[in-house]
Parts: C-alpha cells; structure tokens; sequence
C-alpha cells in the first residue's frame, strides 16, 4: 500500500526541500549548460525545466545569478539568445493557447497540494507564463548592460526585424473588411480591381514582421487584461480572453471588479517585466540620455495604441488612486495596523506591492523624454513653453488632457490620502510603530508630473480648500526626511514643486487660511508653527534650512524662491514667523556665508525681495514683521556700506571669539583640576596626619602612589563634568575680551551713525586682506572672492525701500516708547503700525513677477537619475533585480545597515528605562 508513496512524494512532501532546485545550481544539466555546452538547439529538452521548476520569483533569482548570464554572454552568446528566443517563443504561445490561464486552486488544501511533486501530468499553463516572465526579468538586466549605449547583441536578438513573403494577405477572406474599414472611401471597384490585378504575374510582395521586443511588448499589453490571470473571468466576452477594460473604477470607469490577491500578485509580475524593459535607460551616461533614448520605451510612448495607452493609464492610476481609500479586510492588511508587526513579519502584501510597481511605471512612461519623444517647444508671447503630444509620449499627452471635474476629484483625494497616511504614522504616538508608506516618494513624483502636464488639475487644485492641505503635506514630508542624507534628492524635488506652486496667484490668495491638519509635535517644536498657511510655510523653510548645517543648501534656493514669490500675499504674519523671516535674512548677511560661494548674495538679494514686497502690498497688514525689520535696522545699514575688507574683518572677529571662548574653557577646566587635586591632597595629608605614630615608610610611599592614581581618574571625570556645566553661547565680546585693533575700530564704527567714515575704504586693504583670508579657506570649493565681485552684487541689493520704511518709521517708535510706560508700549507700537501707510512716500509698487520653475535638460536628466534610483533601490529587496549590473544614469553606493540590538530598540519604544542602555557612550551608530 505504502510501497509507491517515495515515487509519488518527493521528501519531505516537496514542501521545504526540493532536490531539483538544489540540483539545478550542482549537476552539468542545470544552469552550468548554459555556459560549458556551445550551441543548444531550440527543440533541446534542456529548456523544459526553465518554465516548470521554479515556483515563485526568489527561486529565479536565487537560482540565476547575474554571473552565470554574464559568463554565459561571454562563453556561449548564441545560447543567451536561444534562451530567449525560447522563453518568449513559449511565452507568445502560451497566451494564445486555450488553456491559459490555468484554473486558480479552489481551496487553502488544494493551494497547499499545489507545492507537492506529485506524478500527475497535469500541465500548469499559468506557472509557465509566469517563469517565463521570471527569466526575462532575470537576463534582460545582464544583457542591457553589456555594450552600453550600442549594444549589438541586444539589437540582434530583440529588435532585427524580418521580412517574409506576402503570400497569405491577398487570399485571406477575414482581412478583406480590415482594408474596407482603413479605406473606406474608396469604391468596391478598386477591391475588384485588386482580384483582377492579383491574376496577372506580378512579382512576389513581401512584408515586414514585427521584432521581438515589439511582440514582446504586445503579448506584455495582453497579460496586463487577460481574464483569468490578471482580470476575473466573469467580464470575459465569448472565448476572447483579452479584455482591454480599466482595472478599477475611477478615470474613466464606473465599474469595479474587486481586489484578488491572485490576479494583484499576476498583475505585478508582469509589470516587474514591464519596468525592466524600460530601464534599459539606466544603462545609458547621463550625457548621452537625449542622444540615445531607449528603443523600449520609445515603443511604448509612441507606437502603443491610442486604445492601450488610455486603458492602461486609466487602470494604473485608479489603482494608485484607490490604494488609500479602499475598505479591503485582508490578512495582510489587518496585521499591518498591528504595532511593530513590521518588525517580525518582513513580508510586503500582493496589494501595497502592485500598487507600488503602478506609481514606478507611471512615474518612468511621464517623465521619459529622450530624442523624438521629446516636448514640442512653442512660443507664446513673451515665454516659451513645451507641450507633448500624441507622437511624442502618448502617456504625457492624455494626462494632460484629462478634464472632467470628477476626475480631478478623485485624483487629489486619493494623493492626499496617502500623504494623510503617511502623517498619521510619523504622529504615531508609539514611535516607529507602524510602517512608512513604501510608495510615498512615487506618489509625490506623480503628483508633480500631474500638476506640470495638466495645467487644468493645476488651477482645479489652487482653486480648492484642499491646496492648503497639499502644502502642508509637503512641507511635513520635507521636515520628515530632511536629516536622512539618502532622501536629500526628495527634498529637493519636494522643493521645486513648492516653488511651481508658489508662482501661482490663487495659491497665495489661498496663504490667509488656517491650516487643518494636525501638525506633529515634533516639528512644532522645531519651529514649524501653527496658524495661516504663510505661517507654516514660514516656519516649516527656516526648520529646514537651520537644522540640516548646510548639508541641504541646494535646496536653499528653491525654497527662499517660493517664499519671495508668495510674500505679495502675506497677511497677519505672527510674531514666530516674522522673527524667522528675520533670522533667515540675518544668517544669509553673515559675511562668512556670503563670501563663501559665488551664488550665496542671490539669497540675500531675494530675502530683500520678500520684505519690499510684504511693504509695498501689505504694510499694515503685517505690524510684527514691520517692527523686527525696524528692530534689524544696523543689519540693513552695514548691508548698505558692506565691502570685502570689513566681512573679512568681521569673520576674523568671530573666529577670534571662539578661540578666546575655546581657551578660557581650557583653563576653567585647569583650574577645576588643580581644585580636585588639592581637595585630594588636603584629604589624604589629614589621613596622614592621623596615622603619623603608627605608619612607617613603605605605607607612606604606596599611599602616595595610590593618591597619584586617584587624581587621574579625577582628571577624566572633571573633563567631562566641567564641559556639561560650563558651555557658554556664542555672544559678542564685552570690555573682559580685549579684542584686537580692527575690532575695536569695527565696534566703534558700528556704534555710530552712518557716515563718510564708514563708505570709503582702501582697496588696496581690501587685495591685501582678501589675499590673506583666500589662503585660510573662506572661499569653498576654489573660489576666491574679490572687491569688485562683492561691488557687483552690493550695489544691486534692493535696499532702498527697506531703508526708506526704516528712516520713516523708527523715529515715530522710539517717540512711542518714550512716552509710555514699558508695559504698555508693545501695544500702542502695534497698534501705530497696523494704521500706518507711506503711499506719500513709497514709490509706486512693481510689476509682479513669479520666478516659475523653468525645466532645462540637466533638471530633466536629474530627475530621470532621482525616479530610476528609487526604481533600483525599491528592486534591491527582496529580488535584487538590478544589482550587480553596470548603472551609468546615476552611481550606486552600497553601504551595510548597521546592527541594532533588540535592547536598542526597546529603549526607543519605553523612553530608555533600561539602565544599561542609557549609561552607553554616544558612539553608537545613528539610524
């Protein structure tokens, strides 16, 4: 009875251990053929085991190495190619042959069974398509990379086309009402006209067939709607398997056919093969991404049909769209909601996975822009402006004819509720309890590329009380991932949309609304205040830029840019945010910052720009940035007078306090050593005076040597003490400091009225000083600034109106403050600047001008490299698809996580009540 159960079963029931897969990597018949035996046939039985061993796609992956094709590309090329040709051969065939899709198991048991090696024949239509497209996924990548930007093997074996004898067209009755249909203008004569030319000898017609990439590409179309595999069986129409319907209700459907795990988990796949023939762009230098665009997504863009590319647009969007406001109670879904589940179970779910893999490729088809897929510039008045069109890239096209009001609605719900999402994990009260949103950084590349193609959804969004909300999504996102070095590309994306915002004047007639999101505490504290919408922008810059020392200054522009661009409609600012308008405007005066980078007084000058325009279109609207731009008024006045020599000066005064700080912190701490040692000593001479009768000289000496001990472990307690209880701020110096010379002569100056004394300076001071400071470094990166650099941008600062409100005002204030009484001045002072006007004095307010964000070719090759790298870190885990191949759009970094123990952990979750924990020095590796 059990005599045959070791031939049906393999051990131990095929479930953990299978001897075929591990014999695979071992025995000559498995992977090693592929590079030790020259020339295998097509018909060769060897390819068989490529679409029935493997059983999910870790297996392909882990059983293929990128070694094994790059050996075999480098031994037997010509077996690489079969390889292919087979795989898609059986891939095309599978699809059209009526037992595909193969019927999905019925239960939890016979899903089980499905994993036993048992000896039925029964033959698995649906696992042969999807090893089919594991392999491509597989060599693909390895074959990309091999040559580069000419890659003649890839050009062989994908896209040679062939042409054949044209013998079947002209007697094929079923292809008559197709021509009819194409030109149906024409009289039934000319068809008859046809037969009788068809009967005279003519030479033979010949046709060309598709390549294989391009056939690959439309078998590719075909699994993405076929019912039974990818959609369910219930909208099939007669034997048509191929229904090309939307996906999910939303743009452009009304109907919804459900989720299904099986059908998501398909649906991936084959998008996974669709991403990895459109990153043949990867392999291409950052220089030749114009002149060499890849052949795949060039197929794609321009030669799908109208009919796919809106299907498949539409179903990739409602799926993205949905992801946030769908009900679905799965398995994966309720056990993501539990805390810190994410750390036992590392598993992603069928649904976050596709929807993740919809927002790459959507994000890879809009932003592709390369040789003939390029935007058709046009001229429109004064400014230029590109736009696609449907034979440049299909996909930008239609999106940015997208126009229906329901449409936009439920686009912008669904992109908001995953940023909501994502905030209500990081405002988590249990910290690093729940997961981020995996597909946050692709959905904000998605809404960029809506809000720049469809200048519709654009002024739909600005025109909605939902605008608001955006904005504070974004900047709380940036406040997020600003101190994480891997997303500092977000950042400055998340920047750029900003300023593309900003330039719009229904966004800043929107900046007097109240913000209704709940800001975390976190960045509250770090500045980023409640109230308007200007507020919060405010705030949220300066956190941004005064907590990241400098290490996100390619953003800095962007994002003083948006400020200048929405300071016309600023009103009611609160005291915070007037203060770190201020504070911004005062570190980018700071002669070290200013002279360190040639690009640097652009800032200064644009911050200028913000105040003349809060005073030109709101001055009373705006008392408390009024009066801390009257409290600041010696910094508007040096800007006025500002040469080389006196910041060089400046910056030499400011290091010469540091080094005095520096060294009288050395001898505090001297002197609180000599205090140990002298309370030590003091202590052990009255022991010794005790024991004199009874000690003798040997105890006397090791006494000694004991005390001697005892002051060095003091040495090193005293260090650390003395540091915490004695760190001074950094403030200017006092009548104590003894400063130099030129200190004292830049004090004294600054103490008086602006005058004569203070406008002439010696350029010849100016060489000789800016030489000296060239060599200690002011400059980065090379530069050195000079003289007449600093006249060039000093004498364009646009500080007239600001010194015009400052000499009008300033009197009539410190007139105010003496005549009352300190507790009431702050008052009556705000109560003077919300009635005051200068129409009589002002000159007339200028024309406005929104500095909009202007796409150059090295912005679109940035943000080519910054999506494709999301691309390729997101392939990394589980699969690795794209490692250990040769990227030339960006540059790989691998660098290993560090290890964090469970006790870490734990301390960060309960506050750090493990005492261990918090006695551990501060040179453990920071996350």
């Amino acid at each position: 009875m059990f005599a045959k159960l070791p031939q049906t079963l393999t051990a131990p029931f095929g479930l953990l251990t299978d001897e075929a897969k591990l014999a695979f990597r071992s025995r000559p018949q498995g992977i090693s053929k592929l590079y030790t035996t020259r020339h295998i046939a097509e018909t060769d039985s060897y390819w068989d085991q490529y679409f029935t061993l493997f059983d999910t796609p870790s297996d392909v992956f882990s059983l293929i190495s990128t070694h094994d094709i790059r050996r075999a590309l480098l031994d037997s090329p010509e077996n690489v190619a079969t390889l292919i040709r087979v795989v898609t051969s059986r891939l095309f065939n599978l699809v059209s042959d009526h037992t595909f899709p193969s019927a999905p198991p019925a239960s939890v048991a016979s899903y089980a069974t499905s994993f036993m090696k048992t000896s039925s024949t029964e033959r698995n239509t649906t696992k042969e398509v999807l090893n089919s497209l594991r392999i491509l996924q597989r060599v693909l990548p390895v074959v990309f990379e091999v040559e580069g930007e000419s890659n003649a093997f890839e050009l062989e074996v994908l896209w040679k086309k062939v042409e054949v004898d044209d013998e079947i067209v002209p007697t094929a009755p079923e292809q008559a009402p197709q021509f009819v249909i194409e030109d149906d203008d024409d009289g039934s004569e000319s068809g008859h006209g046809s037969n009788t030319q068809s009967q005279t000898p003519q030479p033979k017609r010949t046709k060309t067939l598709p390549s294989l990439g391009e056939k690959l590409f439309t078998c590719v179309n075909d699994l993405l709607f076929c019912c039974g595999f990818s959609l369910p069986t219930k909208i099939q129409v007669d034997h048509y398997k191929i229904n090309y319907v939307i996906w999910e209700k939303g743009v452009g459907s009304t109907t919804d056919s459900g989720p299904n795990h099986a059908y998501d988990s398909n649906k991936t796949e084959v998008l996974r093969l669709l991403l990895v023939l459109l990153s043949r762009q990867i392999y291409i230098s950052p220089a030749g991404l114009f002149t060499h665009p890849s052949f795949y997504t060039l197929h794609v863009v321009r030669k799908t049909p109208r009919r796919d590319v809106l299907t498949l647009l539409c179903s990739l969007l409602n799926t993205v769209i949905n992801s946030a406001t769908t009900n679905n109670m799965t398995i994966a879904s309720v056990a993501g909601k539990v805390p810190y589940n994410h750390l036992v179970f590392k598993g992603e779910d069928s649904r976050t996975a596709l929807v993740g893999m919809c927002l790459q490729v959507l994000c890879v088809l809009l932003d592709f822009q390369s040789g003939p897929a390029r935007d058709i510039v046009s001229d429109s008045g004064d400014a230029t402006s590109s736009s696609p069109t449907a034979q440049t890239n299909a996909f930008r096209y239609f999106l940015a004819k997208l126009h229906r009001t329901q449409d936009f609605v439920f686009i912008l719900s669904g992109i908001i509720a995953i940023l909501e999402q994502q905030l209500a994990i990081s405002n988590n009260l249990l910290p690093g309890s729940r997961k981020s949103v995996p597909y946050v950084p692709e959905t904000i590349g998605l809404f960029w590329k809506i809000i720049e193609l469809n200048k519709k959804f654009r002024a739909y969004l600005l025109d909605s009380d939902k605008a608001v909300d955006v904005l504070a999504y974004l900047l709380c996102y940036s406040l997020e991932i600003k101190d994480k070095p891997q997303q500092h590309g977000l950042c400055r994306a998340l920047s750029y949309i900003i300023q593309t915002l900003s330039a719009e004047s229904a966004f800043g007639n929107k900046l007097s609304s109240p913000i209704n999101i709940q800001i975390p505490t976190k960045w509250v504290s770090q500045g980023a205040s409640h109230g308007t919408a200007g507020d919060f922008m405010i705030t949220s810059i300066y956190s941004i830029i005064a907590t990241t020392s400098g290490s996100l200054n390619s953003i800095y522009p962007a994002l003083i840019i948006a400020l200048a661009n929405a300071a016309p409609y600023f009103k009611n600012l609160s005291v915070v945010a007037s203060n770190r308008l201020l504070q911004l405007f005062t570190s980018f005066s700071n002669p070290l910052f200013l002279l360190s980078d040639e690009s640097h007084p652009r800032l200064l000058f644009l911050m200028l720009e913000v105040f003349n325009s809060v005073v030109f279109h709101h001055l009373s609207d705006n008392p408390n940035l009024l009066y801390a731009i009257i409290t600041a008024q010696k910094t508007f006045e040096e800007l006025g007078t500002f040469t080389l020599a006196r910041g060089l000066r400046e910056i030499q005064r400011v290091q010469q306090i540091k080094e005095e700080q520096a060294s009288q912190a050395g001898r505090d701490r001297k002197d609180g050593l000599q205090q140990e040692r002298a309370s030590v000593e003091s202590a052990h001479q009255e022991k010794l005076r005790l024991l004199k009768n009874e000690s003798d000289p040997a105890f006397t000496v090791a006494l000694d040597i004991e005390s001697t001990s005892f002051s060095g472990e003091d040495l090193e307690a005293g260090l650390g003490g003395h540091e915490q209880t004695e760190t001074r701020p950094l403030t200017s110096p006092t009548s104590e400091s003894s400063p130099t010379t030129s200190t004292r002569t830049i004090t004294a100056a600054s103490e008086k009225a602006r005058g004569k004394m203070k406008a002439r300076r010696s350029l010849s001071s100016d060489t000789v000083n800016g030489d000296r400071m060239a060599a200690a470094g002011v400059g980065r990166n090379g530069f050195l600034p000079t003289q007449e650099w600093v006249t060039s941008w000093q004498q364009g600062l646009p500080l007239d109106t600001v010194m015009l409100v400052i000499s009008e005002l300033l009197p009539k204030i410190q007139n105010l403050q003496a005549g009352r009484q300190k507790a009431n001045s702050a008052g009556a002072i705000t109560d003077f600047l919300q009635r005051v006007t200068l129409t009589d004095v002002l000159p007339p307010a200028p024309v406005l001008y929104p500095r909009r964000f202007v796409w150059s070719d090295a912005s679109i090759v940035w943000l080519t490299s910054l999506i494709w790298g999301g691309v390729y870190v997101h392939g990394m885990s589980p699969l690795g698809i794209w490692n250990s191949t040769n990227v030339r759009l960006f540059f790989v970094k691998h660098t290993q996580p560090p290890q964090r123990q469970i006790t870490d952990k734990m301390s960060s979750v309960v506050g750090g009540l493990f005492s261990p924990t918090r006695q551990r020095p501060e040179r453990s590796p920071t996350q």
